[in-house]
């Protein structure tokens, strides 16, 4: 049976429950990828990556769960690999069917509340970085696409590490808002910073899952993976 292992970042000052969360979140994968067994492993986790990687068969495919094809994606994850040949796909963040996805998760959303885009306050909370300008130029490109497929009210875009902040990008809307954090785990930015910040707003809207735990994403990356794997 073909490979493939899911990849992310995790959290190094405690990598156990992001580990955890990571496999339960590739056994969901895994039950929709008839024909493929999937696992994971957190760049967070002590070794955890290179054990995974001499376990599986080298044509194991990678799928990096990162939001930005930035240095954990391009760098960090290569070298972590070392003499290991396999083949890395692209990250979700910068799958050119992600902003469709989205939409179609948005529109359910909205048919849950019986809220119309058009009447509805949309606000993107995203990581950015002080550092590099990749991140927070995915997530704008992002939310371009997305209002291709889906218009809303106002749309906001905000960082968590940079400006404009999350705090300003949801102050002053009514509690016919969403926000959709663009993140690809539900790690410690999603549980601790975005919260404060939608509380600082005083954002009295709904808050939504981060995008990689959307159902139609894990559906889509379980098919992503069944047609990389035929292709390996």
């Amino acid at each position: 049976m073909p490979n493939a292992l899911i990849v992310a970042h995790g959290q190094p000052s405690d990598p156990d429950p992001a580990e955890a969360a990571l496999a339960a979140y590739a056994a969901e994968v895994d039950a929709q990828c008839h024909g493929v067994s999937v696992g994971s492993a957190t760049l967070a986790a002590p070794s955890m990556l290179e054990e995974c990687l001499d376990r599986l068969p080298e044509d194991t495919v990678i799928y990096p769960l990162f939001m930005a094809k930035g240095w954990f994606v391009t760098s960090a994850l290569p070298n972590r690999l070392r003499d290991r040949q396999r083949r890395i796909l692209d990250p979700l963040g910068v799958d050119p069917q992600l902003p469709a996805l989205v939409a179609d998760a948005l529109r359910d959303v909205l048919a849950e509340n019986q809220w119309k885009a058009a009447n509805t306050d949309l606000v993107l909370a995203a990581h950015g970085s002080g550092r590099s300008r990749n991140p927070s130029a995915v997530a704008t490109a992002f939310a371009a696409e997305l209002e291709q497929h889906l218009t809303f009210k106002s749309s906001h875009l905000g960082f968590v590490e940079e400006p404009p902040s999350i705090a300003q990008a949801a102050t002053g809307l009514t509690r016919q808002a969403l926000c959709l954090p663009f993140f690809a785990c539900t790690g410690g930015h999603v549980l601790e910073d975005v919260p404060k910040e939608l509380s600082d707003a005083g954002f009295i809207g709904q808050v939504m899952p981060v995008v990689g735990e959307l159902p139609r994403i894990k559906s889509h990356i379980a098919a992503t993976l069944s047609t990389a794997t035929r292709q390996s």
